[in-house]
């Protein structure tokens, strides 16, 4: 009767360990999930800060060309 009593605090215990365990790696996964989150959000920036760049230099770019086709038209 002992051993079944004593077998059964000892299950209890490994599941008892079993499931912090668990809950430590969910941890660790929602943390690594949130620092790659973070980084793509960093390089959605960064991408998004050089389209905004192409832009406006192509943007600079057609004004001088209508600019230059004006003057070449008016002659």
């Amino acid at each position: 009767m002992t051993k079944s009593i004593a077998l059964s605090l000892v299950l209890a215990a490994s599941l008892g360990l079993a499931a912090c365990s668990g809950n430590a790696d969910n941890a660790a996964n929602a943390s690594a999930n949130a620092a790659e989150n973070a980084s793509n959000a960093a390089d959605n920036a960064m991408n998004a800060a050089e389209n905004a760049a192409v832009n406006a230099a192509n943007a600079a770019e057609n004004a001088s060309n209508a600019a230059a086709n004006a003057t070449a038209n008016a002659m």
